[in-house]
């Protein structure tokens, strides 16, 4: 039986034809997951925190190759004790992937370092950062597996998020391609079509040749899931340039960006999952060793020539008997502890200030910058967002200034502009949404401040 609904008065507003789904209720048992599942698939979470992730880590690996640009012949290259026949077999062995293993030439060598270097400082300010961490992701991989021996720990840390960077969405704040977003945005606003990108569709299709021959000619390694993630990133590329091409509003262009933040949220957990294991398992390690429960563990490294660059420093430090145990157990405790005060805002936060503590004084003291580059990287992925966004208004503010002060020390006294004037040229900028400490929001949340560019 059907049961008439009450006739509809007479002014009321038109109603839609389909049906309309009611509201979810606060308090009823699907309201909590509905809204956890929203959250996930409408927007790319921790953007500010993605892209302090991708600067940390960009930042560390092209420090370190250029630091080892002048013996980077001795450590991968050519005249490695680790010769090129040895790398072979280790990677046919264990499946790795090396671009550094299709041959041994020297040119070849050469170009894939200058390749790496070139897309780790691309990554570092996010110009076309979906190819760039493409490019990082594979030049990370083949230097560190044509010496798997030459590393400090941090190498570690490095190549698997060299990895997750691919798969995350690390550019809708503080990159270069945030700012072209955003000037598209004002070109919208203001009834203009956005500006035809050119670099973007070159830069795939040049690498589409690339991965054809590569994957027929065996050179992406005997692992199934590096092949079937660059051809699935590579696809999506194009996919993506025909939908924004074609269908810039439709259905296709929101299950895409859909697909995109579930895959960025679920890195983002993999990440964070990934640092809490690697402090739970350091900590705990470390209870078990002799040395750290009786609270000695911290002497030894400190009188270590390979890990004194301040020989002074360490022996102050290594003389006192209060200080050695203060900073062995505190070590631990923080380690173990860390994974635990994720469910408190304000002890992991106090946490978080003191582990980034420690690992600058692992560099100071044991001469591991780019180890503790790495790890102050990765813990950054817990940082606040607000804290985050007043350190990026402040960088802004400062580089507003530098940019200031050399411009007017640029002008000649006898041309009109003093220093702190309204110029047109440092106007400009501003005007047009490029200097400005807030940019227009971008798809999926993203929007804020810019460093770079």
């Amino acid at each position: 039986m059907t049961i008439p609904s009450p006739p509809a008065p007479r002014n009321a507003a038109p109603q839609p034809a389909g049906p309309c789904p009611a509201p979810p209720r606060s308090g009823g048992p699907l309201g909590g997951p509905a809204r956890a599942l929203q959250r996930v698939t409408a927007s790319a979470l921790g953007p500010y925190q993605s892209a302090v992730v991708r600067i940390g880590f960009a930042a560390t690996y092209f420090f370190f190759l250029l630091r080892e640009l002048p013996n980077r012949h001795e450590l991968y290259g050519p005249d490695s004790p680790w010769h090129w026949d040895l790398a072979r077999r280790l990677t046919e062995g264990n499946e790795a992937f090396s671009v550094l293993m299709w041959t041994d030439s020297t040119v070849w060598f050469e170009a894939v370092y200058a390749l790496t270097l070139l897309s780790a400082a691309a990554l570092l300010l996010g110009w076309r950062t979906r190819t760039m961490s493409v490019l990082f992701m594979v030049g990370v991989l083949s230097v560190q597996n044509r010496s798997i021996f030459m590393g400090d720990g941090g190498d570690n840390v490095v190549h698997l998020m060299a990895i997750y960077l691919v798969l995350t969405r690390c550019a809708q704040v503080w990159s270069l391609d945030a700012r072209r977003a955003a000037r598209d945005a004002q070109r919208a606003a203001a009834g203009l079509p956005p500006l035809r990108d050119i670099v973007g569709p070159v830069l795939w299709v040049v690498l589409g040749p690339v991965l054809v021959a590569a994957t027929l000619m065996g050179g992406l390694g005997g692992t199934w899931w590096l092949p079937a993630l660059l051809w699935t990133i590579w696809l999506s590329a194009a996919a993506w340039w025909a939908v924004n091409r074609y269908l810039p509003h439709g259905e296709p262009r929101t299950l895409l960006d859909v697909l995109a933040n579930l895959a960025h949220n679920a890195t983002l957990a993999v990440i964070m999952a990934e640092v809490c294991l690697i402090y739970a398992t350091a900590g705990w390690y470390k209870i078990q060793g002799s040395r750290w429960q009786d609270g000695t563990a911290l002497y030894y490294p400190l009188n270590l020539d390979y890990f004194t660059p301040w020989p002074a420093l360490s022996d102050i430090l290594g003389a006192s008997g209060l200080m050695v145990l203060v900073l062995t157990y505190g070590t631990v405790i923080v380690q173990v502890a860390f994974p635990f005060t994720l469910f408190n805002r304000r002890v992991k936060n106090v946490l978080l200030v003191a582990m980034i503590c420690e690992h600058a004084g692992i560099a100071l003291l044991l001469g591991l910058p780019f180890f503790s580059m790495a790890m102050i990287a990765a813990d950054a992925v817990f940082l606040p967002t607000a804290f985050l966004m007043w350190l990026g208004a402040r960088a802004t503010v400062g580089r507003r200034r530098l940019l200031s002060g050399l411009a007017g020390r640029s002008r000649t006294p006898g041309k009109p502009g003093a220093p702190g004037s309204a110029d047109p040229s440092e106007a400009g900028p501003a005007k047009e949404g490029r200097g400005g400490t807030e940019e227009p929001r971008l798809q999926g949340g993203g929007g804020g401040h810019t460093l770079v560019g």
